[in-house]
């Protein structure tokens, strides 16, 4: 029996949590700070340095462009001259009318992170401005900018002008953004709930069958929602939406909130269900994938076989069958090589992996903790998908993931009999090298930490075991030849990324040994020094001219003070969600 086979009897998951214990002593910063162990001056100046940050981004940030002073925040600035970074629209996706438009942009979806800094600062310090510089904010949009549906103006395409103070776009679209929802609720707990239902009605097109799409419109009249009728659909039916895990992944993490907050079992049980349509598209002899669990119909010209170049939309069908299926050039050139197996829901390469299994499952992860109980069957499902992730697709001697289609076949292999792949979604040239399409993803921090999280939560000694070769393979040395055993950190090689401090955390929150905690303050230092400029936080090898704020250093830096005090929980909880903005550039 395999371990993706194992089923895992979880009666009460609180019985599993770690709880962290450490001994406080002493009095400390703005009557907060515990005299933990081992506490330095050094550990204090990162969080007064967290705090000179985010006093530069309340002085810097704010509305000052408007001539109302609303409470609302830029989402960069140009550090020498303060002024909001300028964005201009080019006109794609439909909207001419924006065309050469220049404005500065407020998109709070890409603000989440940083107000979980602003609430987890004034919980370390007693101060409350930064908090409550958060909590003005999401009034701001639930009094004047919200839909009479309860949709908020934010989003991959939408956000509100800091000149005008007027919302621009025409969609709205969430992406592993997963909000701070914990705020939302106290700051207007209808207001939320409200949001939340209006969001699954904008995207959910067929609820029987779950067609929903990544795009959802606006002022939609609200339908039956959870009273509406399910029904069992066979994997990958066309559908009108676009079921992508991304934003799937969004809907399930609200209404899980939704449930927590509010008892609302029919959201429940449609995040249950919405969760159930990617775990049975999974493929059936392997367990892995997926990216979507439906097919996009198509709607345009040219029918397959598809000439050289051809438009890469969803408009065309499945893009993976376009590019690689039995009717492709792909077949034309090489034969029949994959059968009924290419579809974009079993692609197994590239970015799609860390979507599914980091983005997504990391996650789902926290929300089955969360959840206790109702949330076994999320931790179950996660559970299975990473085991089919680390026994079929994780080489541990290289550190790297094999690039697959969801039924096992190594795309590496291909590769090498190959010898150009036809222009399509997956390569937009008109003869791509196979070795650079189908090239292996390496084990980074995201997954030590998704893995350092699944064994947590489960005990699975696979999980252990594959967080350890993946701490090994870059580096991080011996988390543990068992758990708690044979620990050797290396102390010599610590990056300077905040995905370590997660990881590192992540492990310390399973196992509390000490090496995990110090190696995390060797990074977190190591991330000031390369980082910070200017008092703000920069990409590593960043020009230092335009900040954004949302960065998640600062938060790592926080999570990490936190345990250091023996008080986790008052920093937000970091969930997997990162910005990632609208199509607008400076």
């Amino acid at each position: 029996m395999t371990k993706r086979e194992k089923h895992y009897e979880l009666k009460n998951l609180n019985t599993t949590f770690i709880v962290l214990i450490l001994v406080l002593i002493g009095a400390g910063l703005s009557g907060c700070e515990s005299a933990v162990p081992g506490y330095t001056d050094q550990d204090r100046e990162r969080l007064e340095l967290v705090q000179d940050y985010a006093e530069r981004v309340l002085e810097r940030g704010k509305d000052q462009w408007s001539g109302k002073n609303s409470p609302l925040f830029a989402d960069g600035i140009n550090v020498a001259t303060g002024d909001p970074v300028a964005w201009s629209y080019d006109g794609e996706d439909g909207m001419a009318r924006f065309d050469g438009e220049e404005y500065f942009i407020s998109n709070m979806i890409n603000q989440q992170n940083l107000f979980r800094i602003f609430t987890g600062l004034s919980n370390l310090t007693g101060d409350k401005r930064f908090k409550d510089a958060a909590r003005e904010s999401f009034r701001y949009h639930f009094d004047h900018l919200a839909m009479n549906c309860g949709l908020l103006r934010w989003g991959g395409h939408d956000f509100v002008d800091l000149k005008t103070l007027e919302p621009i776009g025409h969609t709205h679209e969430l992406k592993n953004h997963y909000p701070f929802y914990e705020l939302m609720w106290d700051v207007d707990e209808e207001a939320t709930a409200r949001y939340i239902r209006a969001m699954w009605n904008a995207h959910i097109l067929e609820w029987e069958r779950l067609d929903m799409n990544r795009h959802g419109s606006w002022n939609l009249d609200m339908g039956d929602l959870w009273n509406s009728d399910f029904g069992y659909s066979e994997p990958f039916y066309e559908g009108r939406g676009l079921t992508f895990i991304n934003a799937g992944a969004d809907l399930m993490y609200a209404a899980g909130l939704l449930y927590r907050y509010n008892g609302e079992q029919g959201a429940l049980d449609w995040a249950q269900r919405l969760h159930g349509m990617y775990v049975n598209a999974r493929h059936p002899d392997t367990g892995l994938g997926v990216y979507q669990y439906s097919k996009p119909i198509r709607r345009d010209e040219p029918i397959i076989p598809m000439t050289n170049r051809f438009d890469t939309f969803s408009s065309y069908g499945d893009r993976a069958e376009n590019q690689f299926g039995s009717h492709s050039e792909f077949a034309q050139l090489y034969g029949d090589v994959f059968g009924d197996i290419p579809r974009e829901g079993w692609v197994m390469w590239g970015d799609r992996v860390k979507r599914i299994y980091v983005h997504s499952g990391f996650m789902q992860l926290g929300m089955a903790e969360a959840m206790g109980e109702s949330g076994a069957d999320f931790l179950h499902d996660t559970a299975e998908g990473l085991t089919a992730l680390a026994e079929l697709v994780y080489d541990p001697e290289e550190n790297h993931f094999i690039p697959m289609w969801a039924d096992g076949t190594d795309l590496m292999s291909v590769a090498e009999e190959i010898e150009r792949i036809p222009f399509g979604y997956y390569c937009r040239q008109e003869n791509c090298d196979p070795k650079s399409i189908w090239s292996p993803l390496e084990a980074d921090m995201d997954f030590l930490m998704t893995y350092a999280r699944a064994y947590r939560l489960t005990g699975d000694e696979l999980f252990w075991e594959t967080a350890r070769q993946i701490a090994r393979g870059i580096g991080l040395g011996e988390i543990g030849h068992r758990p708690g055993e044979g620990v050797a950190v290396n102390m010599n090689a610590a990056g300077s990324d905040y995905e370590e401090i997660f990881a590192l955390l992540e492990l310390y929150r399973a196992l509390e040994h000490p090496d995990y905690l110090e190696r995390a303050r060797i990074v977190a230092d190591r991330m000031i020094e390369e980082r910070f400029h200017n008092g703000f936080f920069f990409e590593e090898g960043e020009a230092h001219n335009y900040v954004y704020f949302d960065r998640l250093e600062p938060l790592a830096i926080l999570a990490l003070d936190a345990v250091l005090r023996g008080e986790p929980e008052k920093v937000p909880e970091y969930i997997g969600g990162r910005s990632r903005g609208a199509r607008w550039r400076p």
